[in-house]
């Protein structure tokens, strides 16, 4: 369980400083790269454009850029997690190796990599999903009091969808 105490706040307080002052949209994916990993975990962070005319979604940044790198682009075609997500700008919760598979197309890849938990956070705006950011942890790690963490470190990273 992901407790909230004053060190989360001061961690809170710290990523909306930071965010504030990134000149660059890459530069707020590193930070949140930082704040994910120091208050909720994570094996792998990405961050992924919603394309729909193409019906892709395209990195924009990678914490694993040996497996995942920056440019690379997934087909998503109509599936539930992508109605779930990207359609209805959802969060997903995956607790297990079988959420990772209904989930991804390349779940043999996360799932050989360690990565049996996901959480998927979607940035919408005039209720289009834009970005999702993408946390990925080994087998049991992550609950639904982490999506919820999630969800208002996700909300503080919008300037970024301002930025280029």
């Amino acid at each position: 369980m992901v407790q909230t105490s004053t060190d989360t706040f001061e961690k809170l307080r710290s990523l909306t400083l930071a965010v504030a002052v990134a000149p660059t949209a890459n530069h707020v994916w590193q930070i949140a790269d930082e704040a994910f990993s120091q208050m909720l975990g994570q094996l792998m962070f990405t961050v992924l454009e919603h394309v729909p005319a193409s019906g892709e979604v395209a990195r924009l940044y990678s914490n694993r850029p040996d497996a995942y790198p920056v440019g690379g682009r997934k087909p998503m075609g109509e599936t539930p997690w992508g109605d779930l997500v990207l359609t209805r700008g959802q969060p997903w919760l995956g607790q297990d190796a079988d959420a990772i598979r209904w989930a991804y197309f390349d779940h043999e890849i996360l799932i050989g990599m360690g990565f049996e938990t996901a959480i998927n956070l979607p940035m919408v705006s005039a209720g289009k999903t834009l970005i999702t950011l993408n946390l990925t942890a080994g087998p049991g790690h992550y609950t639904q009091s982490h999506l919820e963490l999630g969800q208002v470190i996700a909300g503080l990273l919008s300037p970024a969808l301002l930025l280029e």
